[in-house]
């Protein structure tokens, strides 16, 4: 009895939390004031809703300890994403957004970052452009990313990502096997642990992520592109986690997200045999979301995905954040705690000028404009 009265009492700290940090979130993430305690009394109802889950956890069963420790890592989990979020303006260059970003490194061109403007403005094109390497995944190119998504993810002006390669018939190949080649064993440990923390981080960004597979994407290639929100595939492109032709194990994430996304027989074929799909195979198994007509260009996927950026676009920031947020938590816990986040996540829209300017715009027959307020 002890012990489950001391597993409610860390519930109810992490849940009080939680509550407190909802006015700081609501200023410095969504961008606009809550003049009173309304905002934060909202999601304290909405973690509360929890309640009835509580009440499950403590019943004695066998499970009970299991729910406690899953709703815990579920609010922990919602806290570290939602309230850890720092805003910063987009850098501007004569009142305009700067359209390419290139980042200090050995070699400035591994990765070319656009933040497009005009009727796109809010997109932004991660580009790999590695050539001579096949796109393959290097310290420098690591680096490089880690600074792009720093910047992203710091900037409440981004309405979606799309990563792709600007190299022909290639997204990425994997890992940079020549420099892993040179690494003493005792650095390909933290190498791979690093790269993983990039693809984590790549996953975890609060906005939508397309990744646009215009070419191979093996191994760590496929793994990014894992990690992205939504998959387009040109029918050409070859994909598959063929790690275990290197007598190794995907590493960046690939046995734990690919199950989650085609079922868990369907991927431990694909890995324990290293086989490789085409984009029209990927979409029949559901490994990516569409698969087109590669064009003369070499780019079809590409520009789905910027169609698909732009039917993001126009739509409420706030609210695509907290739907993307409540989602991706709430399938990693059982449903009654799903629904709890979803609560709290919805909770989040409820005091923004956009939901106002969306009911204004329903009732005067307009298109909204959002500013992600």
């Amino acid at each position: 009895m002890g012990r489950k009265v001391r597993q409610t009492d860390v519930i109810w700290r992490r849940v009080r939390r939680i509550s407190e940090c909802a006015m700081t979130w609501t200023q410095n993430v969504t961008g606009f004031e809550v003049e009173s305690q309304t905002g934060l009394q909202l999601l304290s109802m909405a973690f509360l809703v929890g309640s009835r889950t509580f009440l499950h956890v403590f019943r004695p069963r066998a499970t009970g300890q299991d729910s406690a420790c899953k709703l815990i890592a579920a609010l922990s989990c919602l806290r570290q994403n939602v309230f850890s979020e720092n805003v910063s303006l987009i850098c501007r260059l004569n009142g305009h957004a700067l359209v390419t970003r290139h980042y200090s490194s050995e070699s400035k061109d591994d990765l070319r970052v656009r933040y497009l403007n005009g009727e796109d403005a809010g997109i932004v094109v991660v580009g790999i452009n590695r050539p001579k390497a096949k796109n393959a995944i290097s310290k420098n190119l690591v680096k490089m990313m880690f600074e792009a998504l720093d910047d992203i993810k710091n900037n409440n002006k981004v309405r979606s990502v799309i990563l792709c390669s600007l190299v022909p018939g290639i997204f990425c190949a994997g890992a940079d096997l020549k420099e892993r080649a040179k690494m003493h064993q005792s650095e390909v440990g933290p190498f791979v642990s690093k790269a993983r923390a990039l693809i984590t981080e790549l996953g975890n960004l609060p906005i939508p992520t397309i990744a646009a597979i215009d070419g191979a994407a093996l191994g760590g290639g496929l793994e990014m592109a894992l990690a992205c929100d939504i998959r387009i595939a040109s029918d050409t492109a070859k994909m598959g986690l063929v790690e275990t032709k290197l007598a190794i194990i995907p590493g960046a994430g690939g046995t734990q997200r690919l199950p989650r996304i085609i079922g868990v027989s369907l991927a431990k074929e694909l890995i324990f045999a290293a086989r490789a799909v085409d984009g029209t195979e990927a979409f029949r198994l559901g490994l990516v979301s569409h698969s087109v007509e590669q064009n003369k260009s070499g780019d079809a996927a590409y520009l789905r995905a910027l169609e698909l950026a732009r039917e993001i676009n126009p739509q409420g920031p706030v609210a695509i954040r907290m739907a993307k947020l409540a989602i991706n938590q709430g399938m990693e816990v059982d449903l009654s705690t799903g629904l709890a986040i979803e609560e709290a996540c919805y909770a989040q829209v409820i005091p923004t000028k956009d939901r106002l300017e969306g009911l204004a715009a329903f009732k005067e027959k307009r298109q909204p404009n959002y500013k992600g307020e």
